[in-house]
C-alpha cells in the first residue's frame, strides 16, 4: 500500500493512489462519499479523474463554513463552538454525517488549516484532521501535521485521506 510521501505528492502520485482506491472499492463493491473542508474538493476531483468512477464514487461535499458543516453534514453547533472546525470531534461528526446523509459504504472527511494564515499556537498551519468510516463500523480520525505551503499541505492531505480509505477497506 502506498504511503504518504514526506514531500507533497505529484499529480501522477495522487492519480496512482486514486487508481488503487478505485480498485479496492470495486473489489469490495462499495461506494465512497467525501466531506471536505481544507482540500476544497481535491479528494473528490482526484477520484473522479479515474475512468468509470461513477461505479464506486457516490458524492462529494465541500463545507468550509460552520453553517455548511451543520446544514450539509449535521455537525452539532456545540461541537463547532467548543472544539472549532479543526478538531477530532468535528471531523468525526463530518464523516458520520456524510455516511448517514449520502448512503455510501465508506466515507472520508477532512478539515484543517492549509494556510498561509489562520493558524494559532494550538493549531498551526498544517494541522489537519482526517476521519474515515465504513458502514457498520465506527468512525475514527487521525491528526496530521503537514509542512509546506498551502498547495503542499493540501496535496499531503489528499494522499493521507486516500491511504486511509485503503486502510479502512482492509480492517
Amino acid at each position: 500500500m502506498p504511503t504518504v510521501p514526506q514531500s507533497a505528492p505529484t499529480d501522477a502520485e495522487l492519480s496512482a493512489l486514486a487508481a488503487h482506491v478505485a480498485t479496492d472499492l470495486q473489489q469490495h463493491k462499495l461506494m465512497l462519499v467525501t466531506a471536505e473542508s481544507c482540500t476544497g474538493g481535491w479528494i473528490a476531483k482526484t477520484l473522479t479523474d479515474q475512468p468509470g468512477s461513477s461505479a464506486w464514487f457516490d458524492a462529494g461535499v465541500v463545507v468550509y463554513s460552520y453553517e455548511a458543516k451543520e446544514a450539509l453534514l449535521g455537525v452539532n453547533p456545540r461541537t463547532l463552538e467548543h472544539t472549532g472546525a479543526v478538531s477530532e470531534e468535528t471531523v468525526l461528526e463530518m464523516v458520520s454525517g456524510a455516511m448517514a446523509r449520502y448512503g455510501a459504504g465508506v466515507a472520508v472527511a477532512v478539515t484543517g488549516i492549509a494556510g498561509p494564515s489562520g493558524g494559532t499556537s494550538d493549531k498551526p498551519v498544517g494541522t489537519v484532521w482526517i476521519g474515515w468510516k465504513r458502514r457498520g463500523g465506527y468512525a475514527h480520525a487521525q491528526l496530521f501535521h503537514f509542512d509546506g505551503d498551502r498547495e503542499a499541505i493540501r496535496r499531503q492531505s489528499v494522499a493521507a485521506a486516500l491511504n486511509g480509505v485503503r486502510k479502512a477497506l482492509t480492517e
